[in-house]
Parts: C-alpha cells; structure tokens; sequence
C-alpha cells in the first residue's frame, strides 16, 4: 500500500489543473503572437455559447469562455489547432 503525503497529493493534482475557454483563447493567442500566426474567434459560427477558434489555417470549436475545459477536451482542442498542450 502507498502511503501520499498531503504535499504530494497536491503537488500531483495541480499538474492537472484545468482550464477555462477565456484563459485557453488567450494563451492560444500569446502563442500565435509568438509563432507569427493569425488567431480570432468568431462567435457566429456556433450555436449559443460556443464559436470558432482560428490559428492559422487551422480551427476548433471552443466551448463557453466563462466555463472550465475538461482534459480530454483540451486535448482535442489542441490536437484540432496542431500544437502540443506544453505550448501553452
């Protein structure tokens, strides 16, 4: 049987912190600055809450900015934009 400390059950659970739609647009953003790359939502192109995020060429659905992105769908998102997730 494994026996956690409380620093390490802390330290393993904010390695998987998530992150919510504004904070994910922004850093997509700070990333295309830096990669010399286009980047803008438009909300039209979804229904309620959602809308489209460009890099580039490249795009994703992003879900309501005000709520938090769960990991599989982060992953997703990232995979749709072709960057890694340690990019952001």
């Amino acid at each position: 049987m494994v026996s956690w400390r409380p620093l390490d059950i802390r330290t393993f659970l904010s390695d998987h912190r998530s992150v919510k739609g504004a904070e994910f647009e922004r850093r997509v953003q700070k990333l295309a600055k830096a990669k010399d790359l286009s980047c803008f939502f438009i909300a039209s192109k979804g229904k309620g809450s959602h809308g489209r995020l460009y890099l580039g060429t490249e795009f994703t659905t992003l879900k309501d900015r005000k709520k938090e992105l769960g990991r599989g769908l982060l992953a997703k998102m990232c995979r749709d934009l072709k960057i890694r997730a340690e990019e952001l």
